[in-house]
């Protein structure tokens, strides 16, 4: 019985695996403590569940806005906790089980680095579009501003990141 219970409460959850993957990483690449991570998925997960509670339709693309719901709380822990962590920390959150290329390490804490001295309207554009894969559009409309200032933010926080990578030499 136990088990049937579980079953049903499992395939109520209004993410798959693959959308609460992308809804960690969105908050990890944000800058959310990977201690805070689970939290930041279940704040995910109920807005959705309020979404539906309000008689409002499932979002079009449910990951999309996941990962843009993700990357807006992870504004606001910004906002809130005004960046406790260390990087080092963040990045040792999303470390992968297999061997990383040292020039691949070097370049991805280049670019971590480089994502905290956005500012965060810049930060999260570029989290969305390179990361979380979303269009141009797709970002325009679930942020709610026009795509030209999508792609001004994503112009203008990279070429700070380049210029960066270039100043510390890592490209």
């Amino acid at each position: 019985m136990l088990r049937r219970k579980a079953g049903r409460v499992r395939d109520a959850d209004p993410l798959d695996e693959a959308q609460e993957d992308r809804v960690r990483a969105v908050l990890a690449l944000g800058g959310v403590p990977y201690a805070d991570l689970p939290d930041g998925v279940q704040q995910v997960r109920l807005r959705l569940l309020e979404r539906a509670a309000k008689g409002h339709d499932a979002p079009r693309d449910v990951s999309a806005w996941a990962a843009v719901v993700a990357s807006n709380l992870a504004m606001d822990w910004h906002r809130a906790r005004r960046r406790q962590e260390r990087l080092g920390e963040r990045l040792a959150s999303l470390r992968q089980e297999h061997p990383v290329v040292e020039e691949t390490r070097v370049l991805s804490l280049a670019v971590a680095k480089g994502l905290d001295t956005l500012p965060d309207d810049q930060r999260q554009v570029v989290v969305l579009r390179f990361y979380a894969d979303l269009p141009v559009r797709g970002i325009a409309q679930q942020l709610g501003i026009p795509e030209g200032t999508v792609k001004s933010r994503l112009h203008t926080a990279v070429r700070a990141l380049r210029a960066r990578l270039h100043e510390e030499e890592v490209v």
